[in-house]
């Protein structure tokens, strides 16, 4: 007999330094978990080969987005390279109430930002690069920016992986399906706590009490 008991969805956050592999980690968490579905953010940068509007990102001009920003429609939003990146409200807080998950593939500055709104929801992984080296070789390997570009966020890494402490759990990158089964564990240990299952309430009293039911 299988029991079902009612659950608070949880906000799954996954930040590293660019190139370190959240965005690998993030497709096959969506991909083999039927319980998470993935925050869909809003930007001002200009679609990529592929990228649908709705699907990978809300495309808003600088006008709609700084709009949002004024009405609080954002539970967080930064710059990041020249562009405006932020998470609609709205549509995370009623998946959380109908018990789904929500995964992030954000930076620190919007899971500080995650935190001061909804601080009980929020379960926030640090994905570490084995070293330099490597995360220019993967940023290269991308082929999808520029000399430049590379350059860029090479110089931004440091001050990315300085906020390291500030995450709940940090995973470091040097095996994928290692990294994964670590991510797939700590997600399974935080929707087991007792304080994300309100339900347990109402299942525990009629265990203990039959004729509450």
């Amino acid at each position: 007999m299988t029991v079902e008991i009612q659950r608070r969805g949880l906000m799954l956050v996954l930040s590293s330094p660019s190139g370190a592999g959240k965005s690998t980690l993030a497709r096959w968490l969506l991909k083999t978990d039927p319980d998470l579905t993935m925050s869909v953010s809003a930007t001002t940068r200009s679609p990529r080969p592929g990228e649908v509007d709705g699907r990978e990102y809300h495309f808003k001009d600088i006008e709609d987005f700084l709009r949002m920003v004024q009405q609080d429609e954002f539970l967080e939003h930064a710059v990041v390279f020249g562009n405006h990146y932020g998470t609609p409200k709205q549509p995370v807080f009623d998946a959380l109430a109908a018990g789904r998950d929500v995964l992030f593939d954000i930076d620190w500055q919007g899971t500080q930002q995650l935190r001061q709104q909804a601080r009980d929801d929020v379960v926030s992984i640090f994905v570490l690069p084995p070293s330099r080296e490597e995360l220019e070789r993967r940023l290269r390997g991308r082929a999808e920016d520029p000399p430049d570009v590379i350059a860029k966020r090479m110089a931004k890494a440091d001050g990315e992986i300085s906020h390291w402490a500030e995450y709940d759990y940090v995973v470091v990158n040097d095996d994928v399906a290692r990294a994964q089964e670590q991510v797939r564990v700590i997600l399974q240990a935080e929707r087991l706590k007792r304080e994300r299952q309100p339900g347990l309430v109402r299942f525990v009293d009629g265990l203990m009490r039959p004729e509450a039911n």
